[in-house]
């Protein structure tokens, strides 16, 4: 006869092992999500142009939220 101690600790190691095998998997899906994202966006920042003609459209927007709500500028 098998001792009840003995089988209960193989199962244990088991389901801890299938556990394992679960996060690793997760884990490297996770990684490779994240290396997908990080190859998709851009790495070099804004040109100066394009940083200037950002700050002139905030400003029109600024100008025309101000009209709409009746102040003067």
């Amino acid at each position: 006869m098998s001792d009840p101690q003995f089988i209960l600790a193989a199962a244990a190691l088991a389901g801890l092992a299938m556990l394992l095998a679960a996060a690793l998997t997760g884990w490297r899906d996770w990684l490779r999500l994240k290396h997908r994202q990080l190859g998709a966006e851009p790495a070099a920042s804004p040109s100066a142009s394009a940083r200037i003609e950002l700050a002139d459209l905030r400003e029109r927007i600024r100008k025309l939220e101000a009209i709409a709500a009746g102040v003067e500028l």
